[in-house]
């Protein structure tokens, strides 16, 4: 392929216009919800991960600055904005927020992907990541996978719109 625009747009090469999608999540006592426009990862993305292994941004709250935009694909939220340097008074980001706006911006980005990275044993268990999970639990908790989990302060729910 000779690079040019055009070539590059048949190839699939540019991200597209930002997809809605729409969260819940849980504050305080109150069930929020919100419609959001997520842009797929690309040059943004890219630049803020890379402002971020500089340490000039952090990481988390550059990739949903750099995610989380309008319909016309205008950022909504500066990295500042989520951690809180922009306005002390106002703080941080809510966490059960900050928690659905990640899912939603993981969901964008593995539309069609099927297969898992995580290499599975004989028995369907990855025994390394069971080996680390084991010497992080206290002696006396234990986990199961068939366990649901709590609804609570944090719980969170993401659709497409």
């Amino acid at each position: 392929m000779k690079l040019s625009l055009e070539e590059l747009k048949k190839a699939g090469a540019f991200t597209g216009r930002p997809v809605e999608k729409q969260i819940s999540w849980k504050q305080g006592d109150a069930e929020l919800s919100a419609t959001i426009f997520v842009r797929p990862m690309g040059y943004h993305t890219a630049t803020s991960d890379v402002l971020a292994m500089g340490g000039k941004v952090d990481g988390v709250a550059g990739r949903i600055a750099a995610s989380i935009c309008d319909e016309e694909g205008k950022p909504v939220f500066t990295p500042a904005d989520i951690t809180g340097e922009a306005d002390p008074e106002r703080g941080s980001l809510d966490g059960a927020l900050t928690i659905a706006l990640l899912v939603a911006i993981q969901e964008v980005n593995d539309l069609g992907k099927t297969s898992s990275s995580v290499p599975k044993t004989n028995s369907g268990a990855n025994s390394s990541l069971t080996a680390s999970a084991d010497e992080l639990l206290p002696k006396h908790a234990s986990a199961s996978a068939s366990e649901s989990p709590k609804s609570g302060p944090d719980s969170v729910s993401v659709s497409e719109a």
